[in-house]
């Protein structure tokens, strides 16, 4: 065959194929361009839809802007975003006191600094903790120290019904559970929600809360409680504060005796909070010479009308069975108390508003004695009572706005006159 005949058939074959696969390439790129094309058309046609049914409820609002119309059409559009599931939190305190009769002993501070979180697992269950640092620096060799504040599971379990188990802080008086420094008058804190009632009071148990229509709120539970075996009656902590030189923030809490409390409180008035609690359980474990129980309840109420916020709180405390306590620590200075009380009243107004400042002057009188008696011991060995402290507040919360203030004020004692001062405080929660 000739040699050229045989080199044209594959050549032909070759030039066929090259045309055939160019024609299938023009034709896939066709139909991909078709393809596109037709997504493209029915993608505009969708967003006219959806236009035409904006105008159309745009249209029926505007016709009837007091009663849309039940027909209207419901345009799809993004929800709000819910609310995260863990919200971080934080409160803290720089005070600065200056004693008004020694000058030398004047000294600025970071009371405390607080963050916590709060996680919420479901609609119905969240995690609450807080963690404080006090004074700044903590160490073997320093004043500070941390500590956990709160750590507690809360569980919705109807409409009115929740349930908290872990660490908490306890439903007393007007300012255990609410203590953020924006949340109260003055740089510092009050000496009866102090030295009676001790701040931050905190217990680990289980704890019921019921919020019911008629504006009452129902706290009670099962916790643990003090130890009166940690009493030091060679120092002055305990007339400083008798229960608060003896809790335990459940930092391997005794718990052999438990305790029970309660706390009812009513805001079925807007502006107006009336309330008591009530808490006694045992307090030496079955560690001590003989079994005692503490006890400690108080009344309060609190008015805001108008521009004007009224406070007033009573507390009393009382220790059982102290004298076979006392027996043998007879000789040292501090010996444990049988009953212990304070009061107070406060007056707060705010006088000047301007977009976020809030200027607050307040007043607040107050009196207190952590150790109002002592149980008989036999003659010359019975401690006197301690004097009854009055001390006089006046100043002012500046508000910077929501979530920071300014503070300043000054203090006059009866008693302990030495303690007068003049206090400037910086605070700040979220």
């Amino acid at each position: 065959m000739n040699r050229s005949r045989l080199l044209a058939t594959p050549l032909k074959t070759v030039r066929a194929a090259s045309l055939a696969l160019v024609a299938s390439t023009a034709f896939a790129q066709s139909a991909t361009e078709a393809e596109l094309a037709r997504r493209l058309d029915q993608l505009a046609a969708e967003l006219a839809s959806v236009r035409a049914q904006l105008s159309q409820l745009q249209q029926q609002r505007a016709n009837a802007p007091d009663a849309p119309s039940a027909t209207a059409v419901t345009v799809a559009a993004p929800q709000p975003s819910a609310e995260p599931a863990t919200v971080l939190t934080s409160y803290g305190e720089i005070n600065y006191n200056r004693p008004t009769h020694a000058s030398e002993n004047a000294q600025a501070d970071v009371r405390r600094f607080v963050l916590g979180f709060q996680h919420r697992f479901d609609a119905k269950t969240k995690v609450v903790t807080e963690l404080e640092v006090e004074h700044a620096v903590s160490s073997a060799s320093d004043p500070g120290e941390v500590e956990v504040e709160q750590a507690y599971i809360e569980r919705q379990l109807s409409p009115t019904w929740s349930a908290r188990a872990g660490l908490f802080l306890m439903p007393t008086g007007l300012l255990n559970e609410t203590h953020e420094p924006t949340a109260f008058y003055g740089v510092e804190r009050n000496f009866v929600e102090t030295a009676i009632i001790p701040t931050t009071w905190r217990e680990g148990g289980l704890q019921v809360v019921g919020n019911f229509d008629n504006g009452l709120t129902l706290q009670t539970g099962l916790s643990t409680g003090f130890d009166l075996t940690k009493w030091d009656a060679a120092s002055t902590e305990g007339a400083e504060s008798p229960l608060g030189s003896v809790h335990q923030e459940l930092a391997l809490a005794k718990s052999r005796d438990l305790s029970v409390f309660g706390a009812l409180n009513w805001r079925g008035i807007p502006g107006l909070q009336l309330g008591g609690s009530l808490f006694t359980g045992g307090a030496t474990h079955g560690q001590a010479a003989a079994s005692a129980r503490v006890m400690l309840w108080d009344l309060h109420a609190r008015w805001t009308p108008g521009r004007w916020d009224l406070a007033a709180l009573y507390s009393r405390g009382s220790i059982s069975n102290t004298a076979a306590l006392n027996a043998p620590l007879v000789g040292n200075p501090t010996l444990i108390p049988k009953a212990f009380d304070g009061g107070y009243v406060q007056a707060a107004y705010r006088l000047w508003t301007h977009e976020d400042y809030v200027l607050s002057p307040f007043v607040r009188v107050e009196q207190f004695n952590t150790a109002r008696s002592y149980a008989d011991l036999g003659p010359g060995l019975t401690p006197a009572a301690l004097p009854t402290e009055r001390v006089l507040t006046l100043g002012a919360n500046f508000q910077l706005t929501p979530g920071v203030v300014v503070k300043a004020d000054l203090q006059r004692f009866r008693e302990n006159k030495d303690a007068d001062r003049v206090n400037l405080g910086l605070g700040w929660s979220f």
